[in-house]
C-alpha cells in the first residue's frame, strides 16, 4: 500500500526566520492512487503573533485564530498522521522550512524529511513542461481541475485540489469517468450506454530502444 499525503500550510508571512508562523495545516491522502476522504487533517493553529498582512491571501484573521491550540499542542498527533508516508507538496522547500522550524522551535532536531519522502509538485511541473506557468491555478486549468471554490488560499482546499493535480501530472485518474451530471441530465444518463467495440483490429505495438528507456529511467530517477 503506498500512502501519499498531500499537504498544505497558511503562515503569516514569507520567512520564518524573520518570526513568521503557521497558522494552519491541511492534508488530504491518497492511497494507491486514489483519494480518501475519511482521513483528511486540518488544524488552524494559533501563532502567538498577528496575521498582518496575510490576510489578504488566506482570509484567516486574528480574531478566529483566538482560541485555536498552538503548534506544540498538535505537533504529536500531526506528526504521527505524516510518519512514514511520502508528501506531496507544491514548493516544498516553503511549507518545509516553516514546518521544521516550527519543530526547532520545539526543541527538536528532527525534520520532516528525516520521517517522509517529499514530492515536490512545483519541481515535477517544470520538468515535464519547462517554460510555462506553474502555479496552481495554472495548473487547474491545464488539467480541468475545479478551483472555483478557492477565492482564498487555505491550506485543506489547496490540499485537496493539488491531490487531484498531481493525480493528473501523473498519468492517474481518481474515477474513470471523470464526468459532472445536473439532476436534468442524470436522468437521461440512465438510458446511455458506453460500448467497448470488441472487433477492432490489431494494435501494432512499438517498442522504445535502448536510448529511449534510458531517458525514461533517468527521468524517474530525478523526481
Amino acid at each position: 500500500m503506498k500512502r501519499l499525503i498531500v499537504l498544505d500550510t497558511e503562515t503569516t508571512g514569507i520567512e520564518p526566520s524573520e518570526g513568521h508562523r503557521i497558522i494552519e495545516i491541511g492534508c488530504t491522502e491518497i492511497i494507491d492512487r486514489e483519494i480518501t476522504k475519511d482521513n483528511e487533517y486540518h488544524q488552524y493553529i494559533q501563532p502567538d503573533r498577528n496575521v498582518g498582512d496575510s490576510v489578504r491571501i488566506h482570509g484567516i484573521t486574528d480574531k478566529f485564530l483566538t482560541g485555536k491550540p498552538k503548534f506544540e499542542e498538535i505537533a504529536s498527533e500531526f506528526m504521527e498522521y505524516i510518519k512514514g508516508a511520502t508528501l506531496v507538496i507544491h514548493n516544498a522547500p516553503f511549507d518545509l522550512g516553516f514546518l521544521n522550524h516550527e519543530l526547532k522551535l520545539l526543541g527538536s532536531d528532527e525534520r520532516i524529511e528525516d520521517t517522509c519522502t517529499i514530492i515536490d509538485s512545483l519541481e515535477l511541473s517544470k520538468q515535464q513542461r519547462p517554460g510555462t506557468l506553474h502555479n496552481l491555478d495554472s495548473l487547474c486549468r491545464r488539467f480541468e481541475v475545479d478551483s472555483s471554490a478557492r477565492t482564498v488560499h487555505g491550506a485543506l482546499l489547496d490540499a485537496q485540489i493539488l491531490a487531484q493535480v498531481y493525480l493528473a501530472m501523473t498519468g492517474g485518474q481518481s474515477t474513470l469517468f471523470n464526468i459532472e451530471q445536473s439532476s436534468d441530465s442524470e436522468n437521461n444518463a440512465k438510458h446511455k450506454i458506453i460500448r467497448v467495440k470488441s472487433d477492432l483490429d490489431k494494435i501494432k505495438v512499438v517498442h522504445a530502444n535502448a536510448q529511449e528507456i534510458e531517458a525514461h529511467n533517468n527521468y524517474f530517477e530525478n523526481i
